[in-house]
């Protein structure tokens, strides 16, 4: 967090509740912003917007005016567990071929025929 985001909110910011991530989510105190509350996020370790769970991302976004309940946070048995989103990063998926993974892919097989206008 930047020293400025720091002192925002320690200044204007009402806590409203945190997430299984740990990331602390606010509410402005007083002046509003085009008519609405500020509301903003102070996210656990490394910034990542993908780290906002569904229930807390509506009330961000003032599709709710209160945030969803502790139960609608639990996960069902058939979710998968939250796994970050790696674009841009160097973990991201990069296949066979890539130049950051030698530039170099498998020759074709000659299964394919070319198109060739009549």
């Amino acid at each position: 967090m930047s020293l400025g985001t720091f002192i925002y909110t320690l200044v204007n910011g009402d806590l409203v509740g945190t997430d299984e991530f740990g990331n602390r989510y606010y509410r402005g105190r007083g002046r509003k912003l085009n008519g609405r509350e500020r509301r903003w996020v102070v996210y656990r370790g490394k910034v990542e917007a993908s780290k906002v769970p569904p229930e807390w991302h509506a009330w961000l976004h003032h599709t709710v005016d209160d945030p969803l309940t502790e139960k609608a946070a639990k996960a069902r048995a058939w979710q998968m567990e939250h796994q970050p989103n790696l674009t841009g990063s160097p973990e991201a998926y990069r296949p066979a071929g890539h130049e950051y993974k030698g530039g170099q892919r498998k020759r074709a097989t000659g299964d394919y025929e070319a198109w060739s206008p009549e």
